[in-house]
C-alpha cells in the first residue's frame, strides 16, 4: 500500500466522438482515469476541472471522501450538470488510484460483489422503424438479450393521433420477430409532455415494454404520481438529476421504479453509491444511465457489482453517437467487457480494470470533437425537445 499517494498532475483528453478523459497522476506514479463529460459542454467540464485544481493537487489520493466534499461544498453553490460530472470524473480517478495502490478492485472497496455477473443493454434505433430490426439482430448476435429504443421522434405538446399509432409500431415489430425472447425499454427522452404520456402508455402497453424511462422531463417529475396511477409499467428516470439531494423527493414522493443516476454526471462512484443505498430503502431499483466512454463504464459497473438493488446496465458499444471512434478503441483490455449470454463478468483487476491505451487517446486528441446536441423544430418552426 502507497502511504500517502499526493497528487501531482491532472490532465484532460478532449476525445471523439463527444468525450471528455481525466488522467490523475501521483507523486509514486499510480494513474487514476475519470470522465468528467456533459454531453456538448466538453470544454465548459474541462474549465471546472481545471478550477478544482487547487483543491487537488498535493492532497492524497487517499482522501476520496474528504476531498468529495470539500470539492462539492467548498464552493458555496452547489450542485448541477457541470460542477457534478466535474466532480464526478475526479471521484472516478481518485477510486481507481486506490483501487490499484491496494491491489484490489474498486468494489472490493464498496464491501465487495452481491453478484457474480451484470445484465446488460445496448441501445438501438427507435425513431426509424426502417432499421430497428436491423439493429436488434446485430445486438442479439453481439450477446445481448435486452435493448433500449427511443419511443418517438419529434412530438408535438399535443400530437395527432395518427403520429400516436406510430410509436407503437417499432415495439411490435420486435415483438414480433422475437416474442418475449428480448427484452425492450422504451425511451421517452423527455420529447414527451405531460398530456401526452397516457395516450401513448395506450398504445405501449400490449406489448409489455421493460419499463419506460423519462416519461416526462425530471423537471415535471410530480407528474409521476399520474402516470404511475395510470400504468403498471415500471417508470424510469433519473439521468438529468445529480445528487442524492436531486433524487431525495422523487424517491420519497414513492412514484418511480427505477432510478439511473449517469456515474459521469451525478457525482461519481461516492455519490451513485450513497443513491443506490437511498433507493433500497424505498425498494426502488438501479439502472446506471450510461452513453459515455470506457471509464463511465466501467465505474458503473463496480457500483453494479456492489450495489444489491442494480438491475441492468446501459453501455454505448457501436451505438450510433460512436461513430469512427467507438468504446472499445480507448481500450487496451477490450476483453473486460465481452458480453457472454447478456451478461458481463465480475471485473478482476484492481482499480476501475480499464487499461486506457493513451498513445490512441493522444491521437485522438489532435482530432477533437465540437459535439453538440441536435436541434429539433415542428412543422411550425417551434423547437422540439430532442
Amino acid at each position: 500500500m502507497q502511504d500517502q499517494l499526493i497528487i501531482e498532475r491532472i490532465e484532460l483528453f478532449k476525445v471523439p466522438p463527444r468525450w471528455l478523459f481525466l488522467k490523475i497522476t501521483t507523486k509514486e506514479g499510480i494513474i487514476g482515469w475519470g470522465e468528467p463529460i456533459v454531453e456538448g459542454k466538453a470544454d465548459t467540464v474541462a474549465a471546472c476541472v481545471k478550477e478544482m485544481e487547487q483543491y487537488l493537487i498535493g492532497q492524497s489520493a487517499h482522501r476520496i471522501q474528504d476531498i468529495w466534499q470539500v470539492l462539492y461544498r467548498a464552493g458555496f453553490y452547489r450542485g448541477g450538470p457541470i460542477l457534478m460530472s466535474a466532480i464526478a470524473g475526479i471521484d472516478q480517478a481518485l477510486w481507481d488510484i486506490k483501487g490499484k495502490a491496494l491491489n484490489v478492485p474498486v468494489y472490493q472497496l464498496l464491501g465487495g460483489a452481491v453478484r457474480d455477473k451484470m445484465k446488460m443493454y445496448c441501445w438501438i434505433g427507435g425513431d426509424n422503424p426502417e432499421v430497428v430490426l436491423q439493429q436488434a439482430k446485430d445486438k442479439m448476435d453481439a450477446g445481448f438479450k435486452a435493448v433500449k429504443m427511443n419511443a418517438t421522434g419529434p412530438m408535438e405538446w399535443i400530437s395527432a393521433q395518427t403520429e400516436i399509432k406510430k410509436v407503437a409500431e417499432n415495439i411490435r415489430k420486435l415483438r414480433d420477430e422475437f416474442g418475449d425472447t428480448l427484452e425492450v425499454g422504451l425511451d421517452f427522452h423527455g420529447r414527451v409532455h405531460k398530456g401526452m404520456v397516457r395516450r401513448l402508455i395506450d398504445e405501449l402497453e400490449p406489448y409489455n415494454p421493460m419499463f419506460i424511462e423519462e416519461p416526462v422531463l425530471s423537471e415535471n417529475n410530480e407528474a409521476l404520481k399520474q402516470i404511475a396511477a395510470y400504468t403498471s409499467i415500471p417508470i424510469a428516470t433519473g439521468e438529468r438529476m445529480f445528487s442524492r439531494w436531486d433524487f431525495k423527493n422523487l424517491l420519497h414522493d414513492g412514484h418511480v421504479d427505477i432510478i439511473q443516476p449517469d456515474l459521469s454526471h451525478a457525482g461519481g462512484i461516492s455519490e451513485v453509491f450513497r443513491i443506490a443505498a437511498m433507493a433500497e430503502a424505498y425498494d426502488v431499483t438501479i439502472a446506471p444511465h450510461c452513453p459515455l466512454g470506457p471509464i463511465s463504464l466501467a465505474s458503473a459497473l463496480h457500483i453494479d457489482f456492489a450495489c444489491p438493488n442494480a438491475i441492468i446496465q446501459e453501455n454505448s458499444i457501436g451505438i450510433h453517437y460512436n461513430q469512427g471512434f467507438d468504446l472499445l478503441d480507448y481500450v487496451a483490455n477490450p476483453e473486460i467487457f465481452k458480453i457472454t449470454d447478456g451478461y458481463i463478468d465480475l471485473f478482476t483487476k484492481p482499480g476501475l480494470g480499464v487499461e486506457i491505451n493513451e498513445d490512441a487517446l493522444k491521437e485522438a486528441q489532435k482530432v477533437g470533437h465540437n459535439w453538440a446536441n441536435p436541434v429539433w423544430r415542428l412543422e411550425d418552426g417551434s423547437l422540439a425537445e430532442w
